[in-house]
Formats: C-alpha cells, sequence, structure tokens
C-alpha cells in the first residue's frame, strides 16, 4: 500500500514522535525532553514552518504527543469522528507548498501557526487519506509484549507486526527459547516475524 509521499511522509513523522514515549522508543526512556531532541525530530523529518524552540513548545508536542498516539489506534468510525472534529478548527488553512526539495504538497494551516496547530492538523489531513482508502488497519501497536511502540504497515500483505526489528528480535528470541524449553524442534517452528 502506498499514499502519496507527502501523506507517507507525515504518517511517518507522527509515528517517529509517537515512538519517542517511554516503553515505546528504542532506549525504553522518554526521548522527546529537550527543545534540541524536538528540533533534531523536526529537521529529522523536514517539518516546516514555524518552530519557537521554547520550553512551552516542547511541552505543547509531548502533550499532544499522547492525543496522537490514542488517534493512531482508533478504528476507521471513531477516528472519522475524531479527524472531522480536528478539521472543523479555525485554524484550518489549506494550501499546496513546495520547499526543501519537494514537489508540490498539501499543507493544512499556515506556516506561522503555533508547531502544535500545525502538527495536530497536518496529522488530521494525512488520515484522511488513510480513512478514504480503507487503510486504518495499517496503523498499528507493536505486539512485542513489553513495547508500547506503534507502527506503520505499509507492506503488500500486511505482515508487519512490529516497531523495529528490535522488538523482532526480542520476540523472536523468546520464542525460540520457549520452544527449545519444550523440546519443540526450533527449525520446524514457524518463519521470521516482519519488522
Amino acid at each position: 500500500m502506498h499514499f502519496a509521499y507527502d501523506v507517507e511522509d507525515m504518517l511517518e513523522f507522527v509515528l517517529a514522535l509517537l515512538n519517542t514515549a517511554p516503553g515505546a522508543s528504542s532506549s525504553g526512556e522518554d526521548e522527546l525532553t529537550t527543545v534540541q531532541e524536538l528540533r533534531d525530530l523536526l529537521a529529522e523529518h523536514r517539518f516546516s514552518g514555524r518552530s519557537d524552540g521554547t520550553a512551552e513548545e516542547l511541552a505543547e508536542i509531548r502533550a499532544l504527543r499522547q492525543e496522537l498516539r490514542q488517534l493512531w489506534v482508533l478504528d476507521r468510525e471513531p477516528m472519522v469522528e475524531a479527524v472531522n472534529a480536528l478539521l472543523a478548527s479555525e485554524d484550518l488553512a489549506p494550501r499546496l507548498a513546495r520547499h526543501d526539495g519537494l514537489d508540490w504538497h498539501l499543507h493544512a494551516a499556515a506556516p506561522d501557526a503555533p508547531l502544535a496547530v500545525r502538527l495536530h492538523l497536518e496529522t488530521a489531513v494525512a488520515l484522511v487519506e488513510v480513512i478514504r482508502a480503507g487503510e486504518t488497519g495499517r496503523l498499528r501497536v507493536c505486539e512485542a509484549e513489553d513495547c508500547d511502540g506503534v507502527l506503520l504497515d505499509l507492506s503488500r500483505n500486511r505482515s508487519k507486526r512490529f516497531c523495529g526489528a528490535r522488538c523482532a528480535n526480542r520476540t523472536n528470541v523468546a520464542a525460540y527459547r520457549r520452544r527449545r524449553g519444550t523440546g519443540e524442534d526450533p527449525g520446524r517452528a514457524g518463519g521470521a516475524a516482519s519488522a
């Protein structure tokens, strides 16, 4: 499954943001505790527009991170309701933009709107495409027992189960050890899990 590049870029950015939370991050710690970490995340994902670089803005994004995680895991109908509520915002100002070597793409808010407002609305617009395609099932929670991470499954066969290789490897090693402890032939049992 492939969405327009700007939709995929936005979903990947939200995914990265969500997986900075404790229990979801690769370190297990909160990876969004400083203004510099927020700046780095924005730069890595080429999120353009206003960013004040303040502690207040960081606090707004950290609060928004939890709200967006709840939105990420909604079924289609509840997600429609939540996205419609976001789209009813007075701050919605859709426009086409071209910047940073990217071709024309849609932005949902003015570039001088506060970062949290833009992130909220840009996420809603990306989710519109996910909903319209009937693909909300591609936004999932990692299946690793001790991980709160989320994932975006763009694989053809919807086989992605883990937020990353670390969780896939840990789960496979644990399964191998369980099989080995029960005397089951480890070579016969299942294949590798998808990251």
